[in-house]
């Protein structure tokens, strides 16, 4: 198995790939530090496996790489890396085209048990998390709170309202996403519009009410 794998901290990269690469049959080919990096990474190398942090700042997060990926590689099967065992985040990036969803803290096993099962064509989910999936989708789930970003606000708008509300200009966010500044003008409005909030300090309360500063 050709495996490259996505995140923000060298030392993270590391840690997983001598853990990969001890089986006899995985290889981790490449390595990237955000989004964009994967994504290059991914055409370059046409990987079986991408794993995948969902929070890279300051570069281009998870959460947009995978839908870009999942589009124009559906070849390559992503696994997410993550801390996060919010089942909104889980809900999200499957429908984003993710193949797995594994915690970073878990033992070495299951992260490998998580490549194998991916490869296999099969969808793997952090058993903590499994529960929350199965009463979803067999409708014993309440229904999601409409209030939630994810329901409201696109992938790109998830990933700049914390730049915002942790006080980055225009420019700034402009260039960590690689877009142009009229589209993180326009993506701020929208954000502001969408929630029905006025100030920066209600983005800020609203960001840590909803833990997205992480991202």
């Amino acid at each position: 198995m050709k495996i490259v794998i996505a995140d923000d901290h060298a030392v993270v990269r590391s840690g997983f790939a001598m853990i990969i690469n001890f089986q006899e049959d995985m290889e981790v080919i490449a390595t990237a530090a955000d989004g964009i990096e994967a994504y290059s990474m991914v055409a370059q190398h046409r990987p079986d496996i991408l794993l995948m942090d969902l929070s890279m700042p300051p570069g281009e997060s998870g959460l947009i790489a995978t839908a870009k990926i999942n589009e124009n590689f559906p070849d390559t099967k992503i696994l997410i890396l993550t801390m996060y065992d919010d089942e909104e985040y889980l809900f999200h990036v499957l429908k984003n085209g993710a193949r797995g969803y594994v915690l970073k803290n878990s033992p070495d096993e299951e992260l490998i048990n998580a490549i194998r099962v991916v490869h296999r064509g099969e969808i793997y989910i952090h058993p903590k998390m499994a529960t929350s999936l199965v009463r979803e989708f067999v409708g014993q789930k309440q229904e999601v709170d409409s209030n939630t970003p994810f329901q409201i606000l696109t992938t790109r708008e998830i990933e700049i309202l914390p730049l915002v509300a942790k006080g980055y200009g225009n420019k700034e966010i402009s260039e960590m996403l690689f877009i142009s500044v009229k589209t993180v003008e326009a993506t701020k409005a929208k954000i502001m519009e969408k929630l029905n909030l006025k100030t920066r300090p209600e983005l800020v309360e609203y960001a840590l009410k909803k833990k997205l500063l992480d991202f």
